[in-house]
C-alpha cells in the first residue's frame, strides 16, 4: 500500500488517464477526491472505487474556473483534514492547429485549461502542504508535446511547454533547502483516452507536421497511472523537477 492515509486529487479523473490514476490510487490505500467536468463520470468512478474496497469523493470541477478549483481543494481538506498528492490530468487538444490560424478563443480556452487551471491547482495545494509536516507532492500530466514542436497545435504545445516550466519552478522553489514539496511531470505519448475524441477537425498543416514526426503506439491508461503512482509515492522521494516521458520510445526515434 505505498499511498496508505495519503489525501489525493486527480483532475480529469472521470475517464481515461486520470480515472486510472485515481482508482490506482485508492488501490493503494490513498483517499482520493474524484474531479471531473461530467457529472455522471464522477459518480461512476467514485462508485467503482468504492465497491472495490477503496475510498473517494467526488467534485464536479471546471478547472478553468477558479472558484472551482478552490471548491475542490478545501474538499479535500475539509473531508480529509489534509492534502498530500495533486494529480493535475485534466486537458484538451486543439486540432493540431497552427500559429497562423489559432484564434483568441483557441488560444484562452486551451491555456485556460492546460495551464491556468494546473496553476490555480498548484497554488491552492502548496499553500496547504507547506505548513503540513510532510508537505505533499503535485504530479502535473504533460505530455511530449511539451518537449518537442509538433505533437500538437500552436496553444496545445505552448500550454504543455509552459507546464513543464511550472513544475520546474515550483521544485526549485519548494524543494530547495529540504523543502518538503515535490514536483513532477509525466509526459505521455499516445494514450487511449477520451482526449482523442476533442480532435474533431484536425488541421491540414497541423497534421502534416505530427506526420512527419512519426507515429508511436497508443499506451493503455494504466502503463501512465502506474509512472503516477511512483511520483506520488515514497519511492520518488529523491525525484523532483523531472519529466518523465512515457511514450513506448516514440521519441527515442
Amino acid at each position: 500500500m505505498k499511498l496508505q492515509d495519503k489525501v489525493a486529487i486527480v483532475t480529469g479523473a472521470g475517464s481515461g488517464m486520470g480515472k486510472a490514476i485515481a482508482s490506482l490510487y485508492a488501490q493503494e490505500g490513498a483517499k482520493v477526491i474524484v474531479a471531473d467536468i461530467n457529472q455522471d463520470s464522477v459518480n461512476a468512478v467514485v462508485a467503482e472505487i468504492k465497491a472495490n474496497g477503496g475510498e473517494a469523493l467526488g467534485e464536479v470541477v471546471n478547472v478553468a474556473k477558479k472558484e472551482d478549483v478552490e471548491k475542490m481543494i478545501n474538499a479535500a481538506t475539509s473531508a480529509f483534514g489534509s492534502l498530500d498528492i495533486l494529480v493535475n490530468n485534466a486537458g484538451i487538444m486543439d486540432n493540431f492547429t497552427p500559429v497562423g490560424d489559432v484564434s483568441d478563443e483557441l488560444w484562452d480556452r486551451l491555456l485556460d485549461i492546460n495551464l491556468k487551471g494546473p496553476f490555480m491547482a498548484c497554488r491552492a495545494a502548496i499553500n496547504i502542504m507547506k505548513d503540513q509536516p510532510n508537505g505533499g507532492v503535485i504530479v502535473n500530466n504533460a505530455s511530449v508535446g511539451g518537449l518537442f514542436g509538433t505533437r500538437g497545435g500552436a496553444a496545445y504545445i505552448a500550454s504543455k511547454h509552459g507546464l513543464v516550466g511550472l513544475t520546474k519552478n515550483i521544485a526549485a522553489t519548494y524543494g530547495r533547502e529540504g523543502g518538503n514539496i515535490r514536483a513532477n511531470c509525466i509526459a505521455p505519448g499516445g494514450v487511449k483516452t477520451n482526449i482523442q475524441s476533442t480532435i474533431t477537425a484536425p488541421h491540414p498543416l497541423g497534421s502534416a507536421a505530427l506526420a512527419d514526426a512519426g507515429s508511436g503506439k497508443l499506451a493503455d491508461p494504466i502503463e501512465i497511472a502506474r509512472v503516477a503512482l511512483f511520483l506520488g509515492s515514497d519511492d520518488s522521494s529523491f525525484v523532483n523537477g523531472d519529466v518523465i516521458k512515457a511514450d513506448g520510445g516514440w521519441t527515442a526515434r
